[in-house]
């Protein structure tokens, strides 16, 4: 009787939805008729289906990797692989999505014309599809303790009123309204021949082609900049956002990322224009996957995750979930110290810890040496050795400090020592981003958009924009096609010292076989950054060769960029030129004398039609940089803004009183990255600002004239009787 009760209530929801179109009275008038029953059975259903579909990836991964060679976005998948709570909320997502999903289908079968389910749904419903899903389980707040004087590893309770901001698994904020194809969720772009603003929007490959190309030998050095500054980038970048995927298939299950041409989520391939310079075949694409969503309760429009606090804490590395923080310490002991790797040492001194996977996409990189994947707080530790080197020295770090701290405070248990050096290594990449690496980024206008700071504000919520994580990949640019590697005497390392940069991305075996981070390190001091110039944006190995590690065709670094901003829905170049108050050129006129370029401005112009529908990444990389900056004037207001409100809304932000005694915040305030190589590395010479271009040995003192940061500070008196 029931289920007859169920049939019938939606029969009537079904009429009263066809006297809508006829009629076009209210849409939520329908939807008083829609039956809850029918709601929840669709919510069970969708909730098997997509475990079914997690199941069979999971089972088709493992198989894959006993079968067969790794492809190059093998190499992309393992980096963004979603695991613990961001799996479990990405999975919510899909139920959610995927409830939708199976509600409009059904409705589609009976009623004509175009409705968004979305409106059909009352607001009662849409609260038991969030509950039923799991979905509001990651909007509750949350008891925040009154006074704990350590931060949460997952962000949550830094602001204690609204305890999501700034918390990992969490949606990234938007600046601007989404722009989707259909308003909901499908990116622009993904019809042939739609268009935007009078125009189509071109492949994204092609605009790499016509635009990004750069050749590995035509490379302009940064004369002020050296290769640790983009370096350091790519670090405060993985401390701030990480934007996971899953190739899971919800609906069709047969389609396959690596090989489709058709448009099938999460498979969002890159077509290839007739006339690519490099790929000649027919049908063929380049894998792109879409990123996972994360639930939104109040648009139900699409979200990207963000799998990482927002924070610049370290997360990167400390992690950003509980279970992966307790997985990177030392178990053995009371110390407070990092997990090393059991297996080898670096002359000595400490490497990170393996993952524990049998089939590791680092083993892949070379067979023969069987070295898997480094471990670390952040899963893209191995993407590239200098990479790698960053991770490994503030392990070292952090396991300094702890020692340290024990010494002068015998009586400190082991979580007092882990959370006190945790606090301090999180104080000096805020010193060391904030006093050396923004005013090199953002030259002449650092305090136009970061003035002295005037403490905590808790009206301000510091999550990452969407927008932020695509403009701070302007940092592609000025990376180099080589890796150097250095001796003692900063000389090359014989067959070591120059590698094309394809050939060392989740090379962890490089580490370990090949010298260690010293000479990695080396190389980052002395190498120049590129410059990134208009004619020169970024590399060939980006550009062609991105996880080219075996004979398969590498991906384009660039044209991922692009299609990653349509996939998030991000609006077009003049939408962000407004926003940062900033003129909007209508022409090519226009246009040109924003990048001062006329040539540029007319390849714009003939591949987009206007500047309105211009990608925002290649955009915003593409304008001459600020006085003394590496960035444009766009580039310039997004990330300045991003950076103010990361410290403005950061409750643990270390100059805020009471975080630090006053004592420790001048100890900190001399702290350095020179100070923090010498400590930790068998390096006995640096410059002593290591992002600006340093002459070997002029501009190198040797470590002992180099300030370490004192811990007296910390030392904890004891309490008379």
């Amino acid at each position: 009787m029931a289920g007859m009760k169920s049939t019938v209530l939606l029969f009537r929801f079904l009429v009263a939805l066809s006297l809508f179109h006829a009629s076009g009275s209210y849409m939520n008038d329908a939807s008083e008729t829609l039956p809850d029953p029918s709601v929840l059975s669709s919510t069970n259903e969708a909730k098997k289906v997509v475990d079914d579909a997690f199941k069979k990836e999971r089972d088709e991964k493992k198989q894959n990797l006993k079968e067969k060679d790794v492809s190059p976005s093998d190499f992309l998948k393992h980096l963004k692989e979603p695991v613990a709570g961001t799996r479990s909320a990405i999975r919510a997502a899909y139920y959610m999505e995927t409830t939708l999903n199976l509600l409009k289908k059904e409705l589609q079968r009976r009623v004509k014309g175009e409705f968004n389910i979305t409106d059909v749904l009352t607001r009662k419903q849409k609260e038991m599809i969030a509950r039923a899903t799991g979905c509001d389980s990651q909007f509750r707040s949350i008891k925040c303790p009154k006074n704990s004087i350590y931060r949460t590893i997952t962000g949550e309770c830094n602001n204690r009123k609204h305890s999501y901001f700034g918390a990992s698994n969490q949606g990234y904020a938007r600046w601007l309204p989404a722009e989707y194809e259909d308003g909901v969720s499908l990116p622009r772009g993904l019809t042939e021949g739609k268009l935007y603003n009078g125009f189509p929007l071109p492949l994204v490959r092609k605009v790499s082609n016509e635009i990004i190309h750069t050749a590995n030998e035509n490379v302009t050095q940064d004369q002020e900049r050296s290769l640790m500054f983009m370096q350091w980038g790519q670090w405060v970048d993985h401390d701030l956002d990480h934007a996971p995927f899953t190739t899971t298939k919800i609906t069709n299950t047969e389609v396959h990322c690596e090989t489709s041409c058709t448009y099938e989520p999460p498979c969002f391939p890159i077509k290839i224009p007739r006339d690519d310079p490099r790929i000649r075949s027919p049908n063929i694409c380049m894998p792109f996957v879409r990123t996972a969503p994360v639930c939104n309760v109040r648009t139900f429009t699409r979200e990207q995750i963000n799998a990482i606090t927002s924070f610049l804490d370290a997360s990167m590395v400390y992690g950003s979930e509980e279970p992966l923080a307790r997985s990177l310490r030392n178990q053995t002991n009371e110390l407070g110290l990092m997990a090393l790797n059991q297996n080898f040492t670096d002359a000595r001194l400490g490497l990170l810890p393996f993952e524990n996977k049998t089939q590791s996409l680092c083993l892949f990189t070379n067979k023969s040496m069987n070295i898997p994947c480094f471990k670390a707080g952040d899963a893209r530790v191995t993407e590239n050795l200098g990479l790698t080197a960053l991770h490994t020295l503030f392990v070292r770090e952090h396991n300094r400090l702890a020692t340290e701290l024990k010494r002068l405070n015998p009586q400190w248990d082991g979580e007092t020592l882990y959370q006190e050096a945790r606090k301090i290594i999180g104080a000096m990449t805020q010193v060391i981003t904030y006093r050396d690496y923004l005013p090199l980024l953002l030259g002449d206008e650092t305090e136009k958009h970061l003035p002295c700071y005037g403490g905590y504000d808790e009206s301000v919520d510091p999550t990452v924009a969407n927008v932020f994580s695509l403009a701070f990949r302007f940092g592609h640019s000025s990376i180099q096609p080589f890796v150097t590697r250095l001796d003692d005497d900063y000389q090359p390392l014989g067959s070591y010292s120059h590698v094309p940069l394809h050939l060392t991305f989740c090379a962890s075996w490089r580490v370990v076989m090949e010298g260690g981070i010293d000479p990695l390190l080396r190389g980052l001091l002395v190498d120049h950054a590129k410059l990134m110039k208009q004619n020169q944006m970024v590399v060939e190995e980006l550009q062609e060769r991105l996880f080219e590690q075996i004979e398969v065709i590498g991906l384009d670094l660039a044209a991922l960029n692009l299609q990653r901003g349509r996939d998030h829905g991000l609006p077009g170049y003049n939408a962000w030129r407004r926003f940062c108050g900033l003129s909007q050129p209508r022409n090519v006129k226009e246009l040109s004398a924003v990048l001062s370029n006329q040539k540029l401005a007319r390849k714009f112009i003939d591949l987009y039609g206007t500047p309105d529908n211009i990608d925002i990444w290649i955009g915003a990389l593409a304008e001459p940089f600020v006085p003394n900056g590496r960035v444009g004037p766009l580039l310039a207001c997004i990330i300045g803004l991003q950076f103010r409100k990361l410290r403005d809304g950061d409750s643990f932000w270390w100059e805020k009183p009471g975080v630090f005694t006053p004592q420790q915040r001048r100890a900190l305030s001399s702290s350095s990255l020179a100070q923090i190589l010498c400590d930790n590395t068998h390096i006995t010479e640096v410059p002593r600002d290591v992002l600006k271009a340093n002459r070997y040995p002029e501009d190198f003192v040797n470590c002992r004239e180099v300030d370490g940061l004192d811990l007296s500070p910390w030392r904890q008196r004891a309490r008379r009787e």
